[in-house]
């Protein structure tokens, strides 16, 4: 088995595991994904989210560093490299693929400049790349649907928003026009064009889909909705905890959103198919590693607590959301294996960093995945650690998950940024936050002697929308997931539950968690 000369990393946005039908799924049809995991890849069973959620989760990959403790959701920092930048000083050829909004936003906007090249595909949910609808859209090939911001209306009054996306959608003329069709369309071109001009390089392909919207053209439209439907197609998710449950949203028409993320999943996943007849046409399987991931799953009406879940609200990163997908291919290897050990997103930095010998100026927190592909060994790690900034924190062995919200009012709190990039919801209607003021103190990263500013908040200070409707505050929970896998029985009032939070405070003490994250959760 020999070391790979090139890495793919194709990142999917909120694909959902428990519906590739390589890992069991059968509601919708992935033929691609089956194919890569059946014919090429090893299939990671036991791979967790960390830092939540789109920007946050790219900096895990890109970064290697957990970044929740710290920060919302921001940039690329003073005291940190991405492996881009190093690969460059290396020799390596990389270049970035994307359809991803948020890379070229407040908050994401420095991360694809050190890749040797970048190409954005425009269009997809926030981009604003029209200023207007196209006059002669006649509702081909795009299905008449309602504008982004519905749920946002009918469940917190904010008035109607024109999302970026609802002008784009007019533009379309045939399925080749749709963002993700076109992101790896490109991703294809550059394996098949470029890769045999460069001696190595690294690919990362960020393609939004199967993120919402859940828009698709025929023959993908209303594949796995057979219900009569005469309204606008709801293609915008709710974000929601309870929406059917309180009668937000109807049952039928919690079919038809789902029924519209399965047809884009499945349309995805038909123009996957692109890059692994690339490879095949290429031989890269023979010195090239191909990684599929995602940042998160996405929730679709799964129950917890007697409640329907949608979208990514304030709950613990239940199943659905937090434990993804990980397929890699690597040359040598058969196709078709599985590997149970425990991995999350900093461990594709590791894996990265390791197969090209880069090392990077920040403290990182993950483990290549060499030793496991390899078959060196069989577990890299003792326990994986996720949230969000401000939310859930919660820590896994690979069984039992703990999940820990606030104690109390969910402070004190504060943000660590030379930044100050974060958090891009104008759009939305929410408030930024604000920039430091007189409470503000230096301060130093983990791993690093860089002045940091250390921003602390108090109740009444305009927080991040996932800070204030977390609905975390005294609560916990605890599930052993090799016997109760859909977590409906919360065990943390059992006695074996202080071992979970033992370990949760040694996570955070291995990573020099900042000393307002443990007075936050009651672990002090």
């Amino acid at each position: 088995m020999s070391a790979p000369l090139n890495v793919a990393v194709v990142l999917l946005d909120s694909l959902n595991r428990h519906m590739l039908g390589c890992y069991g799924g059968t509601e919708f049809e992935t033929p691609n994904f089956d194919r890569f995991a059946s014919k090429r890849a090893t299939r990671f069973t036991r791979h967790v989210t960390g830092s939540l959620p789109c920007m946050p989760a790219r900096h895990d990959i890109l970064c290697g560093a957990l970044d929740f403790l710290w920060k919302p959701w921001g940039s690329i920092e003073l005291w940190e490299e991405p492996i881009t930048r190093v690969l460059r000083h290396q020799g390596v050829t990389t270049a970035l693929v994307t359809d991803h909004p948020h890379l070229f936003e407040t908050g994401g906007e420095n991360y694809h400049t050190d890749f040797h090249c970048w190409d954005y595909l425009r269009g997809h949910t926030t981009d604003p790349w029209r200023t207007y609808y196209d006059p002669s859209w006649v509702g081909a090939p795009a299905m008449p649907a309602k504008k982004g911001g519905w749920w946002w209306t009918k469940a917190w009054g904010i008035e109607e928003l024109d999302r970026g996306y609802d002008r784009a959608r007019t533009f379309f003329r045939t399925e080749e026009d749709y963002p993700g069709p076109m992101t790896m369309s490109a991703a294809a071109r550059f394996l098949a064009e470029a890769t045999p001009h460069h001696d190595r390089w690294f690919l990362f392909v960020d393609e939004f889909d199967p993120h919402e919207p859940f828009d698709t053209p025929v023959p993908w439209a209303g594949r796995y909705f057979d219900e009569a439907w005469d309204e606008e197609w709801l293609i915008w998710p709710p974000y929601a905890d309870g929406a059917i449950s309180e009668g937000a949203l109807s049952e039928r028409e919690g079919r038809h959103v789902r029924a519209n993320y399965g047809a884009k999943l499945s349309m995805i996943d038909h123009w996957f198919g692109q890059i692994l007849d690339r490879f095949d046409e290429q031989g890269l399987w023979d010195n090239t590693a191909l990684i599929v991931c995602t940042d998160h799953g996405h929730y679709l009406g799964e129950e917890r607590e007697g409640r329907d879940i949608w979208g990514k609200p304030g709950v613990p990163q239940y199943e659905p959301m937090g434990h993804t997908p990980l397929l890699v291919s690597w040359p040598g290897k058969p196709g078709g294996e599985v590997c149970e050990a425990l991995t999350t997103n900093v461990d594709i930095f590791a894996t990265v960093a390791d197969v090209f010998d880069a090392e990077v100026m920040q403290t990182t927190h993950g483990c290549s995945m060499v030793p496991l592909l390899t078959g060196e060994a069989d577990s890299i790690r003792e326990w994986a650690l996720g949230g969000v900034y401000g939310g859930w924190v919660q820590v896994t062995d690979g069984q039992h998950k703990y999940a820990r919200g606030a104690a109390g009012e969910n402070f004190p709190i504060s943000m660590w940024s030379n930044r100050w990039s974060t958090v891009p919801f104008g759009e939305m209607g929410f408030p930024g936050l604000p920039v430091p003021d007189h409470r503000a103190w230096l301060d130093k990263m983990p791993g690093s002697e860089v002045p940091v500013i250390r921003q602390p908040y108090q109740p009444g200070d305009t927080l991040p929308l996932w800070v204030t409707v977390n609905n975390c505050n005294d609560r916990h929970f605890l599930f052993d997931l090799d016997i109760d896998p859909y977590e409906q029985e919360n065990r943390s009032g059992e006695s074996g539950a202080g071992d979970l939070v033992d370990l949760l405070h040694t996570a955070l003490s291995k990573l020099d968690a900042p000393d307002d994250q443990f007075t936050r959760l009651g672990l002090s």
